[in-house]
């Protein structure tokens, strides 16, 4: 699929190849979140195909001798299709794009017209450290940009997705986060942010964080969380009796009367399978501990738990 995407951006596809895009977009809201890293690297690469001044086939060989040997013949095949009038950048893009088939999940760069870094993850999940010692966990799909100035008088980042932060203090220069609409305000502090299409969560681990919509900030304290649906200036914080939202971090998954969709979610990103909850299931509060263990031990104890039933099929599992 990762192939037919660059083919698709490169509008090379046939009428059945881009009906079965359409088709794989539609049916998972993970797929259309792989899709736009897929846009965003893409762009990006675009972006110096106008600043580049580098000898293209000498660059692209140096890209290419950078990699290992399968790595890097699996992208020369793959990126075979796409004519020769592309420049260096454009075939960069759907190398870059293609590696994820060789297992790299992770994007680092640097945009010479915006400035910008961009950290972008795949499938996996990358822990890294920010110019001013602030530790980031990105789980899988996310993205955090900042700016080449990063930490010489402001510390501004961009997210989408989730990730965990772990700020360093630094009270003379504030750490603000824009996150949808949402705009997070700390000095030091460690707490976690998980976004998408619908809704911010902004969960506190330790220190003081403010979270602001529109005209309205709140304070959230350890232990407490608040919710920002799209389109909604209300903020309420709440207790966040759990650390579920800790699992992509700890391969563990908490859950203190968690609801079980909330778990299935977890469990579907962590392990890459798409769980259904039947209606009548989803609030059902779960208790336990799971500690790397492989998901179907886990499904198998909260059958036990719960005394619900399993299904799977070749490419879901039932809740029921």
């Amino acid at each position: 699929m990762d192939e037919l995407l660059v083919k698709y951006l490169l509008g090379e596809t046939t009428t059945t190849e881009a009906e079965q895009v359409r088709r794989w977009l539609d049916a998972h809201e993970d797929n259309r979140k792989h899709f736009d890293h897929f846009k965003l690297i893409w762009a990006e690469s675009k972006k110096l195909e106008h600043t580049s001044t580098v000898d293209e086939d000498k660059a692209w060989e140096r890209f290419r001798a950078q990699l290992p040997a399968q790595q890097s013949d699996s992208v020369t095949q793959a990126v075979a299709f796409a004519p020769k009038r592309r420049s260096f950048p454009m075939r960069a893009a759907a190398g870059i794009a293609l590696i994820l088939l060789g297992g790299l999940s992770v994007f680092y760069f640097s945009t010479r017209s915006g400035g910008d870094i961009v950290l972008a993850t795949g499938d996996a999940v990358r822990t890294d450290t920010l110019p001013d010692g602030s530790i980031i966990t990105l789980n899988k799909h996310a993205t955090l940009a900042y700016a080449k100035n990063f930490n010489t008088k402001t510390r501004n980042v961009t997210l989408t997705g989730e990730a965990f932060f772990n700020v360093s203090p630094n009270k003379q220069k504030p750490f603000n986060i824009a996150v949808n609409d949402v705009k997070v305000h700390v000095v030091g502090t460690s707490f976690n942010i998980k976004s998408d299409n619908r809704q911010t969560e902004v969960i506190v681990e330790t220190g003081i964080v403010d979270v602001g919509v529109a005209e309205q900030q709140v304070k959230v304290l350890p232990k407490q969380k608040v919710l920002v649906k799209k389109y909604s200036a209300k903020l309420k914080v709440e207790q966040n009796p759990d650390e579920l939202y800790n699992y992509y971090r700890t391969k563990t998954f908490y859950c203190s009367n968690t609801p079980l969709y909330q778990v299935a979610d977890a469990l579907s990103n962590a392990y890459n399978v798409k769980i259904v909850v039947a209606g009548s299931k989803r609030n059902l509060p779960l208790e336990g501990v799971y500690k790397d263990m492989q998901l179907d031990p886990i499904l198998t104890l909260i059958s036990k738990t719960l005394n619900v039933k399993i299904e799977k099929t070749r490419d879901t599992v039932f809740i029921k």
